[in-house]
């Protein structure tokens, strides 16, 4: 995934994704969406809770979906979709989490943040510099 038209794809399935956001409040609805080497599309968007911590982000719920259809590896792109002033860039956790599926495959993913009138781009490496991995480890 290197082109516009593969960006602009992907952004929009994120944008989709963001009108089943579940953002009572906060009111921040956000979209994912992940595209891996294979062709697939898995999307995601955030889940509030009333005791806030058990909130689930889009990106980790678009990475649940991707694992529990069995995708271990292949993580090409990624897509935040939200309708703030200026994009967002995943949450920390977020990060954390795709780094560990970025590993499976070796792959350092592009994240585009976008909303309605701009988009951001970067690796996931520049979004989380000397990430913690599995290599963190000690074994």
């Amino acid at each position: 995934m290197s082109d516009n038209s593969d960006r602009d794809a992907l952004v929009v399935a994120a944008r989709r994704a963001l009108e089943f956001a579940y953002a009572p409040y906060s009111g921040l609805k956000v979209g994912a969406a992940l595209s891996f080497a294979d062709g697939t599309v898995v999307t995601g968007t955030n889940i509030e809770n009333a005791s806030y911590g058990l909130t689930l982000c889009a990106e980790t719920v678009a990475i649940a979906k991707a694992m529990g259809m069995g995708h271990r590896g292949g993580l090409e792109a990624v897509a935040v979709f939200s309708a703030t002033q200026d994009p967002i860039t995943p949450c920390g956790h977020c990060r954390q989490v795709l780094n560990e599926l970025a590993g499976l495959g070796r792959t350092d993913p592009l994240v585009w943040c976008a909303n309605e009138s701009d988009v951001f781009s970067a690796r996931l490496s520049e979004l989380l510099p000397r990430a913690f991995g599995p290599g963190s480890l000690e074994r």
